[in-house]
């Protein structure tokens, strides 16, 4: 939606929604694809997809998040219109790879182990990082956003 456009990433709690909220504070146009228009997905073909029902609990969160994708032809739709001068979009998503390339720099936080664990013990559980498997989750793969 920017005449430039930007994109914060980082691992679940590295910081993007309270960057985002800043950013918003000081009246920039903000979109939080994980709010806005996240679902669970094939991160090649967009195909929605249920979670599977016969996994364990830890399966099921580690797959979804790896199906946990934006749709392509909205991000794309939000990224070559022209309204605002910049659009910083917030959040993550397994299929980037078909958009990253849209953009016109790419943010990604990073956050030390010890400060992770510490906002992610402090999450409420309805916030992904915010149960216990999934705070195993992401500090075992930190690289994974």
């Amino acid at each position: 939606m920017g005449v430039r456009n930007y994109l914060i990433e980082g691992v679940s709690g590295a910081g993007k929604t309270t960057v985002a909220e800043e950013l918003e504070r000081r009246g920039y146009h903000v979109v939080h694809g994980d709010r806005a228009f996240a679902y669970y997905g094939d991160p090649e073909s967009g195909e929605p997809l249920a979670q599977p029902m016969n996994k364990s609990e830890e399966d099921a969160i580690e797959w979804g998040y790896q199906h946990w994708i934006w749709p392509l032809q909205r991000v794309r739709a939000i990224l070559a219109a022209q309204n605002h001068p910049v659009t910083f979009f917030c959040g993550g998503s397994r299929n980037r790879h078909l958009f990253i390339d849209y953009f016109d720099k790419v943010f990604v936080l990073e956050v030390d182990p010890v400060t992770l664990t510490w906002r992610l013990e402090t999450r409420p559980d309805d916030v992904f990082g915010g149960r216990p498997l999934e705070r195993i989750l992401t500090l075992r793969c930190p690289d994974v956003y």
